[in-house]
């Protein structure tokens, strides 16, 4: 009975009052912080001790007469408070008579970027704020860009700093003109313009006797009346299984959050990818049971059917399922200092889905000036670009301004773990659409028996002159003369054919190994023991190429041989070019070589090439 009633509370209070999540965003010294201040006070979210400390404060930092500088309340982080700007985001909760509020207050440094897409990734609207001095700046144009990629509809172009230009009307009326001219094409739903002073308190809550010329809303009231709605509704329930519940042997739910629309018991659904089709016999909300849930609710269905459901999976309606794809055209925001390069491998995660991912395309990236599009082999730190993508094995979705937690993503470097790109699915590419892969009655087990032994990638790694062609060679021999069918792929060989029309760079040497790598899973499939022979510089695209490879096929042997020793044999006499600037990318020269950090098999130049090749037969005997 306890659980019914506060379940009925919970429900109750979700229906009468909801909560706005919105975002301030505009360029440096804007006031974003002064506002976020003025909100929280106005909005009696302040002790009076809070309030006599901000004074003392704010008096100390030089503020004149009765003001204070509401700033210091937000900007909590000496640092900030050292360089006077906002690093981080910081989210700040308050409420009036008629909503509840989730702020944001996002840097407006250009290097800080990601971190404003970070807060507008869950906004229904956006404060930009303008000084009224100062005009449409750079970061207004980007913020507005990024509000419009992440599918906010609403915008309050808040003209701040109004007391410092005498209240004009005209600076007022000319800002906006230029505002309206500059977001045309964005598509705005709506575009509310208020003149303001964050620190004299000017419509923010209330009206202002000084600027009597404007009859619009105050910031507060049009933040109260604002419609709660981040994107176009999507038909149909879907909500991706956080958690497969199993509390005993008698019960199997599955938990996530309902992400569009509602679900009802008894009604049809089908599960994604897998295409089955059941009905939900059972909702549960906090042990108790529901007829319906709501979007937005977090629940456990308990289906009619033991089927087959794991963690990232959708759960949706019968006749309006998720799509499911493996590539897409995507919008990103780069967040990284190490460059985005076609091919490069990545992890993806979406909604609860991991899969390994690369570039397929740079189609264009944005100029925030002009609002061109410019042509890029590469995606640097702040970039935003338009891109098409590829991803190892196929993943539920909706498209981003049809439901934003299905189209929703971030690409994550494999070695480093760090977050390099957030993005926002478009559609899936209609060639992803119509290529299906064909079940073949001879596979890879029949030829392994075919053959009479396993089959596996041996990829060897190491500098220019490390002996790696020179060991994958010898084992390859004494493999043959055991009657074990080989291949040999060697990086300069590749390089006369299936490889010719790339050079050196890194991006060239990405897809130079990517394509390797396909072709070592060919030969892994036909039953064939592979040994490849590339410098492959750096880490992540050697872990692209495993994990192509079943978890016992992939075999990296780092051929461990000082830089030193490698000069000295320079065979080539490449060292040499590249010591003469005639070779500006030659890996350990011109460009880094990224050591293995857990390579399967080290080999050292001092070892004997028979123990050497006992070493890697040991892995084949396996």
């Amino acid at each position: 009975m306890n659980d019914t009633i506060s379940v009925a509370a919970y429900l109750k209070e979700q229906s009468e009052l909801d909560t706005l999540r919105f975002i301030t965003c505009g360029s440096v010294d804007d006031g974003k912080s002064t506002l976020i201040g003025r909100m929280l006070f106005e909005a009696k979210a302040l002790f009076d001790d809070q309030v006599d400390a901000l004074q003392a404060d704010s008096r100390k930092h030089g503020t004149q007469g009765e003001d204070i500088d509401f700033a210091l309340l937000v900007d909590g982080l000496s640092a900030e408070r050292e360089q006077g700007i906002t690093i981080d985001v910081a989210y700040r909760f308050f409420t009036t008579d008629k909503r509840r509020f989730i702020v944001a207050d996002t840097p407006g440094h250009s290097q800080y970027t990601r971190n404003m897409a970070t807060g507008a990734s869950t906004a229904a609207l956006a404060i930009i704020l303008v000084d009224a001095r100062h005009g449409i700046l750079e970061q207004t144009r980007r913020h507005s860009y990024i509000c419009h990629l992440m599918g906010i509809r609403q915008i309050i172009l808040a003209v701040n700093k109004m007391d410092l230009v005498d209240y004009d009307k005209n600076a007022f009326d000319n800002i906006v003109t230029d505002y309206q001219a500059f977001s045309a094409d964005m598509n705005f739903a709506d575009v509310t313009a208020i003149p303001i002073s964050a620190l004299k308190g000017e419509h923010i809550n209330s009206r202002s006797t000084v600027m009597s010329w404007y009859q619009g809303p105050t910031l507060i009231s049009k933040l109260e009346t604002a419609p709660n709605q981040t994107t176009a509704d999507a038909d149909g329930f879907a909500m991706p299984v956080q958690l497969v519940n199993r509390p005993n042997s008698e019960f199997r739910g599955y938990s996530g959050v309902i992400l569009r629309e509602h679900v009802s018991v008894g009604e049809q659904v089908r599960i994604a990818p897998s295409g089955t089709v059941t009905s939900v016999k059972h909702i549960w909300l906090a042990g108790t049971k529901l007829d319906q849930a709501k979007r937005g609710l977090s629940v456990t269905l308990e289906l009619a059917d033991n089927v087959d459901i794991s963690r990232g999976e959708v759960i949706a309606s019968h006749n309006q399922p998720v799509e499911v794809a493996d590539q897409f055209e995507v919008d990103l925001v780069w967040m990284s200092e190490d460059h985005g390069m076609v091919s490069r491998g990545y992890q993806l995660k979406l909604a609860g889905q991991t899969v390994s991912a690369s570039l397929l395309s740079i189609k264009h990236k944005l100029d925030i000036n002009t609002g061109n599009n410019l042509a890029a082999k590469t995606l640097q730190l702040n970039d935003i670009a338009r891109v098409t993508i590829n991803c190892q094995k196929q993943i539920c979705f909706d498209a981003y301004n049809q439901t934003p937690e299905l189209g929703a993503f971030i690409l994550i470097d494999p070695v480093s773990q760090q977050t390099v790109a957030a993005g926002m699915i478009h559609f899936a590419l209609r060639r992803a659409g119509n290529i299906h892969r064909q079940k073949l009655d001879v596979d890879k087990t029949a030829r392994r028996i075919l053959n009479g032994h396993t089959s596996k990638v041996f990829w060897f790694t190491g500098l220019s002159g490390s002996g790696k062609s020179t060991i994958a060679d010898a084992m390859a021999s004494a493999l043959h003369a055991r009657g074990i069918r080989t291949y040999l792929l060697d990086g300069d060989n590749i390089r006369h054919g299936l490889n010719k029309d790339l050079g050196f760079s890194d991006a060239d040497r990405i897809e130079n190994i990517r394509r390797v790598a396909e072709m070592a899973k060919l030969m892994v499939d036909a039953g064939l023991v592979v040994l490849t022979a590339f410098i492959s510089p750096f880490r992540s695209e050697r872990d692209m190429a495993r994990q192509m490879f079943e978890s016992d096929e992939f075999i990296e042997v780092f051929v461990d041989t000082p830089l030193d020793i490698c000069e000295q044999r320079d065979a080539k006499g490449l060292y040499k070019k590249a010591r003469a600037g005639d070779i500006p990318n030659f890996t350990g020269i011109g460009s880094p070589y990224e050591e293995p950090e857990h390579p399967d098999i080290t080999l050292h130049p001092s070892q004997d090439m028979e123990d050497m090749i006992a070493k890697l037969s040991a892995f084949l005997s396996e």
